[in-house]
């Protein structure tokens, strides 16, 4: 293996700069359609390709690995999420299953605090307003927003991005709250200043702005639904740039309409690239298209870890981000 390039075959577009250094080092197919690849091709290539390049659009289920061909070594996902692959079935078929941790962190918690800013104090409204041209003169009640300066915050998830989000929160004045499956170590509790709650139910009912960054995945699957949105305050905000199934997007549009919470940043949703219509056309709900870590830097550093895992393969050695069953 030392001396022969892997044949690598990409199931989606990336920068120009990355696919090129892929061509250098591997065997390299290309997939140059910015739309994804269809399933039928993405199975044609898994029976050919000793390396799959992936992403979140592509379906890796255990129908889809069983039509593998036994030359596939390695899915490597251009993504830190891997809910989409059934990791436990590739590995029983001997397919190592890697992705890009550590490299979206900071760009996720920005498009996070922009979220929370945007929401509170009504950017997009304001824009749109403008753009129509229906702003004429400033008035002392015009476009009221909430400041989040003394608002507590509520992070769902305490890994790397809700962490690069309390700091960003702890710069802007607010109060830091979380809940994870363990808390943080006292070290980064007292840098954040973070109070930790082992109820969700009971965090969710007291915060002014809740953050979701926990993983996606079947333990996490409408971890808000119907009854634990309820418990939100009325002028609580939502915002979520984690995975869309960690929310019940019907219940969610429900309390949106009914103006039982004060508003709501997406940049993911439940049922992908679909999105539900009842959240169109409401003034409280900022949306965007799942743009969190869609940077120049972001991308470039994503593609280069991707590379750094099929040549370590390549190398004869162990890829450093392999995903492994037990981190389901």
């Amino acid at each position: 293996m030392m001396n022969k390039k892997l044949k690598v075959v990409m199931t989606v577009k990336l920068p120009d700069g990355v696919e090129t250094r892929f061509r250098e080092l591997f065997n390299t197919t290309l997939w140059l359609n910015k739309d994804p690849m269809p399933r039928d091709k993405m199975i044609e290539a898994a029976q050919t390709a000793e390396v799959l390049v992936s992403s979140i659009n592509d379906r890796i289920d255990a129908d889809f690995i069983d039509a593998c061909g036994e030359q596939l070594k390695m899915i490597a996902n251009f993504g830190v999420g891997y809910d989409h692959i059934d990791v436990a079935r590739a590995v029983e078929k001997g397919i190592i299953v890697t992705n890009t941790p550590g490299v979206l962190t900071e760009d996720t918690a920005e498009m996070t605090m922009g979220l929370i800013i945007a929401v509170a104090r009504r950017f997009v409204e304001g824009a749109e307003t403008v753009q129509r041209g229906e702003f004429s003169a400033w008035s002392p009640t015009f476009m009221m927003g909430r400041r989040i300066y003394g608002k507590r915050l509520g992070i769902v998830g305490m890994g790397r991005i809700g962490q690069a989000l309390a700091r960003r929160a702890r710069a802007f004045g607010m109060q830091v709250h979380y809940h994870n499956r363990k808390p943080v170590s006292q070290r980064i509790s007292d840098e954040l200043e973070a109070t930790y709650w082992d109820d969700l139910d009971q965090m969710l009912s007291r915060m002014d702005v809740v953050s979701i960054n926990a993983p996606g995945g079947p333990n996490t699957f409408h971890l808000l639904d119907a009854e634990r949105l309820s418990k939100l305050q009325p002028h609580a905000i939502l915002v979520n740039t984690a995975r869309g199934q960690i929310v019940d997007e019907e219940a969610l549009a429900h309390l949106l309409r009914g103006n039982k919470i004060a508003g709501v940043g997406l940049d993911v949703y439940e049922r992908l690239p679909g999105i539900n219509p009842e959240l169109f056309g409401l003034p409280n709900a900022v949306l965007l298209p799942h743009m969190a870590s869609s940077t120049i830097e972001a991308r470039t550093d994503m593609g280069d870890r991707v590379i750094l895992n099929i040549k370590t393969l390549q190398d004869g050695h162990r890829p450093p981000d392999r995903v492994i069953p037990a981190m389901l």
